[in-house]
């Protein structure tokens, strides 16, 4: 089969789309890694700071029946802070536009932190009943791969390795400030 035959100026515009096509992509899984990075860094202590509420006699039975729930009630569960977060989001555009811009910022904050930490003690809770689910399980999976490969790659990177020897440097410095 011949290719088409496309004209100088046709074949410019197209590899720029494609470029720009590239560029975006980048861009995108640039962001999501952002994300996903904030997510890794906050998931595990953002977890442990709510291990206290275990020490509360009310809030273990609590913890005691969530563990026991089937995998249905279990998903339902996990996904009730993402419903209870959307009105204080909603809160957070309604005071940005208002002016109160920081403030505004402030409540996304703390929201986002907040939910992190209850999703990650009720993903703890929930993970066995919900990996009891196929479908659940065989997404939890592909998702891990993918976020560990995507994890290696921005740890690989330029950027992620010039950090880290910036902060072993700083550290370095304090440490010899402090002697």
């Amino acid at each position: 089969m011949l290719a088409p035959v496309r004209s100088p100026g046709v074949q410019a515009a197209l590899d720029l789309l494609r470029a720009v096509g590239r560029g975006l992509r980048h861009l995108a899984v640039g962001l999501l890694a952002l994300l996903i990075l904030f997510e890794e860094w906050g998931w595990e202590p953002l977890r442990r700071a709510l291990t206290w509420l275990g020490r509360i006699p009310v809030m273990r039975r609590i913890e005691a029946a969530v563990a026991r729930l089937s995998p249905p009630a279990a998903l339902a569960v996990l996904l009730l802070p993402t419903l209870v977060l959307v009105p204080v989001k909603l809160l957070a555009l309604w005071l940005i536009a208002q002016g109160a811009a920081l403030t505004g910022l402030a409540v996304v904050v703390v929201a986002k932190l907040l939910g992190t930490a209850v999703l990650a003690w009720l993903f703890a809770l929930t993970q066995p009943a919900l990996m009891r689910m196929p479908w659940f399980a065989a997404g939890y999976r592909r998702w891990y791969a993918w976020k560990e490969a995507l994890l290696a790659w921005v740890r690989a990177s330029w950027a992620w390795r010039t950090g880290r020897a910036v902060k072993r440097r700083l550290r370095r410095w304090l440490r010899w400030q402090r002697t």
